[in-house]
This record gives C-alpha cells, structure tokens and sequence, in this order.
C-alpha cells in the first residue's frame, strides 16, 4: 500500500552563542515534502543563556493514505468478468446464467503461472461477450476449493445451462491452446431444456457438510425427489424383511403341524 507522508514541523528555543546580546532570529521558512515550514520568531532572554539552552525539536507526522495501486489480478477485467465471493454466490450465479456458456477461473494471488496467464484470459473474455467469466480467488475461498477437488492453479471448469459441468483442466501460458479450444468448442450459443444444473449434486452435499453453504435457501427439487425415493427404498426393504419372517413363521408352524 502506497502511502504519502505529510510532516508539519516547527522548532523552538534558538538561543544566541553571546550572553550579552539579546538578538530576534528572523522566521525561516522552507518546504518539506512539498509543504511549507515555518519556524517563527522566538524571543532569547539574557540570563543563563550560556549555561541552560533548551533546544526543543518537535516533529507531528500525519499520514494519509493514497489509492493503492491495481493489483495484478484487478486490472484489465471485463464486464463479462465476475468476481466470486462465496459459495453460495458461486451457486446462485451459476444458476441464474441461464444457457450461457461459464468459465470459473480458479486463481491464487502468489501463482506465478496464474499472474502470467491472466492477461490472456481478460483477452478471451473480451474475444467471447456472451460467456461469463467467474474469478475464485484460492486464498479467499480454499475451504469451498477443497470441497470442488481444486488442487492445481490455474484451474478451469466450464458449466452451460442443464448440461451443467462441460469439461475441467489445467493450463498455463504454454499450453493456453487448451483453453482456446474449449472455448471454441463450448462457446457457440445455443438453448436446454430445463433450469441451469450449475454443481454436482455431491459437491453441494460437501458444500453443505463444511459449512459453506444452506441448501434450505436453495431451489433443489432434484435432491428433495432423491431423498424422497430412498425413503421408499427403505420402506419397501423393510416392509420385504417382514414379510419374508412372516412366511418363515408359517413355514415353521405348517410343519409343526405335519408332525402332529
């Protein structure tokens, strides 16, 4: 963080090196850091001027901040380019794209490769209006990375409406050709059938187990039918298993009586 330093300053107690002479300095005046010093007039007594001199030096510092300068990864985003803040804004974005084609770029601040490849990524976002582009940031977000298996930088993945999750792999500046050719393979416009799918369903399960997301404010009727039907599941299974004694016991009791 760049910041300027602004000093005002001023001195007192000049005296002269004669006792017997009682002398006004005149006020001095010049600029420190581009702001004017002044040291004003000071009245110098004659008495025990050689002996107690009180030489006062008084510096008040006052620091203001100034706009820092864009990091690396600020500068040279696009509207098509979003940050993401957390994991549940990465699924209600997700969801809420519709049929547009979704690149999530996984990224961390220290990767060198991540750093030498984001100006090539602001130039396909650029080249290709109608995709999205989601920024993760690993440092910000590295439980819901773990929770999505991201354990390479830089990491894409690339969702379209109810087909969700296209494809997933890591690039770098000497193989960008890959990331070139999926978007040239994913990113023609066309219409699905049904909602955005967005996450796999295990990975919201994971999402929801590390405290990283509420499935409670999200519209998942897919999961709520799975739940449903696993419950009948269990219900017939269990309904099966005592059916199955009930004929056992018959079994039993007929032969039972065949003895008799």
């Amino acid at each position: 963080m760049a910041c300027s330093l602004k000093c005002g300053s001023y001195f007192s107690g000049f005296t002269s090196s004669k006792a017997s002479t009682s002398k006004k300095f005149p006020p001095l005046s010049f600029d420190f850091l581009g702001k004017p010093l002044a040291v004003p007039d000071q009245k110098i007594g004659s008495r025990n001027c050689s002996t107690k001199r009180e030489n006062k030096f008084s510096v008040q510092a006052e620091t203001a901040c100034v706009s820092r300068s864009m990091r690396w990864w600020e500068k040279n985003l696009k509207p098509n380019m979003v940050k993401i803040h957390s994991a549940e804004e990465l699924v209600c974005s997700l969801q809420n794209a519709g049929d547009r084609l979704v690149i999530i770029v996984f990224y961390s601040p220290g990767c060198g490769g991540c750093k030498a490849l984001h100006p090539k990524i602001c130039q396909l976002a650029e080249q290709n209006p109608n995709s999205i582009f989601f920024e993760v940031n690993y440092e910000e977000l590295k439980n819901m990375c773990h929770c999505l298996n991201i354990h390479v930088l830089p990491f894409f993945r690339f969702y379209r409406g109810a087909e969700g999750r296209l494809c997933s792999f890591s690039c770098t500046i000497a193989t960008i050709k890959k990331l070139k050719n999926a978007l040239a393979k994913h990113g023609y416009n066309r219409c699905s059938l049904g909602p955005a799918k967005g996450l796999d369903e295990s990975e919201l399960m994971k999402l929801a187990s590390a405290g990283e997301l509420s499935l409670s404010s999200l519209q998942l009727p897919s999961l709520k039918e799975e739940a449903m039907q696993d419950l009948v599941m269990m219900r017939s299974m269990e309904l099966s298993g005592l059916f199955d004694k009930a004929d056992n016991n018959r079994t039993k009791v007929e032969k039972e009586c065949a003895l008799l």
